[in-house]
């Protein structure tokens, strides 16, 4: 039996929409929503495409949101095949994608045609935001959509983000939120001298040593019952000239928050700042906030979701807000519920990135049973 999912899951795929590049893929979702009565406005912020289609003006207003970007593929001869090229094999769907998350924009437009072909005078509206830029530095994407959209009037009241949710079978997992992101780049001054001379010298990693270390070890908080404590992380350091007999001047070191709603990013920023003083560094740090963070809890769109997954799938799905940052940030403080719903998350941005090849059509339906409880 024709599968229009996967093949729509596997036309996406072939487009190598490498971040911050779309590749005509929305172009192929957008061929497929006009045809239902879409309004498709593009939008092109910098060198990202986006665009917004919204089918009917009452409410409540439903949204599907996602992304056709996708990272680097990493060298292709460690892949077993064409990662753009979407192959079916030993029951999987392979290519850069597949997972992260162009089954999931698939079934957005399938489940969008079964529900329509059913339901064609259907309560309130649908809408769709799509960008390319959620991958890369995510500021020309979501982040100016919804400011685009809330010039208009228009406000969403349910979002379903089609990030690769599940963890060991499609629909176990729904994320609720996610944790807030707060970045650092710390430069620590030193004095530059050679290493036979240390008396000569500060040495600027020697000198972070006992901080870096009080860092690692601090209870930043404990978290709550729908976030896990605050994680300080540091993902780069960097020092010294290359040269083993030079003693570095000055040493650069990246860090990041992944943070519960416990702290906030000022009291984060006031704690890391005092720790680094009380051991009397010369520092500068430079902040960035890239998210902030959101809870969905209790509400009709999560209810939905429940009832949708038990009905099509057969589980009961378990609610969590762990894993990175995801477009939800930009939408969920305009007041609308967010939830994230999608495949497999096990190998997202890996070699060989796959699905089960009829999980897709089943995310299908199980959309497809989201609206019908939503908007019916």
């Amino acid at each position: 039996m024709p599968d229009k999912t996967l093949d729509l899951a596997k036309a996406l795929i072939a487009r190598p929409s490498v971040t911050p590049h779309d590749h005509g893929c929305q172009d192929l979702m957008i061929e497929r929503l006009a045809p239902l009565g879409f309004a498709v406005e593009r939008l092109k912020f910098g060198d990202v495409d986006n665009f917004w289609a919204q089918r009917g003006a009452g409410k409540p207003l439903f949204v599907f949101a996602g992304h056709t970007d996708v990272v680097p593929t990493g060298p292709h001869e460690h892949w077993t095949g064409d990662p753009f090229h979407g192959e079916v094999r030993d029951g999987r769907l392979y290519g850069r994608g597949a997972a992260d998350m162009k089954s999931s924009l698939a079934a957005f437009v399938t489940a969008l045609e079964d529900f329509l072909a059913r339901h064609p005078r259907h309560k309130g509206a649908i809408g769709l935001l799509i960008t390319s830029d959620e991958e890369g530095a995510a500021i020309n994407g979501t982040a100016k959509v919804v400011p685009w959209l809330g010039q208009r009037g228009i406000t969403i009241d349910y979002c379903l983000v089609g990030e690769p949710s599940s963890e060991t079978t499609l629909g176990d997992v729904v994320k609720i939120g996610r944790r807030g992101s707060l970045g650092g780049r710390l430069m620590v001054r030193g004095v530059q001298g050679h290493v036979a001379y240390p008396h000569l010298a500060k040495n600027p990693v020697h000198l972070l040593a006992p901080a870096l270390a009080e860092l690692t070890a601090t209870e930043w908080d404990r978290g709550d019952r729908d976030f896990p404590p605050t994680s300080f992380q540091v993902s780069n350091i960097h020092a010294g000239t290359g040269a083993e007999n030079v003693i570095p001047g000055r040493l650069e070191l990246l860090f990041n928050f992944r943070y519960s709603p416990a702290s906030t990013e000022e009291s984060l920023r006031r704690r890391c700042e005092a720790i680094l003083a009380r051991h009397k560094l010369e520092f500068e740090i430079g902040w960035t906030v890239s998210g902030r963070p959101y809870l969905t809890r209790g509400t009709t769109l999560i209810n939905a979701v429940r009832r949708a997954v038990r009905d099509e799938a057969g589980l009961e799905v378990k609610a969590a807000t762990g894993g990175g940052t995801s477009d939800g940030r930009f939408i969920a403080p305009t007041g609308a519920e967010v939830v994230e719903l999608g495949p497999l998350n096990a190998t997202i941005h890996q070699i060989d990135e796959h699905v089960a090849v009829a999980d897709p059509a089943r995310l299908s339906r199980i959309y497809a049973r989201i609206l019908e409880l939503l908007l019916l």
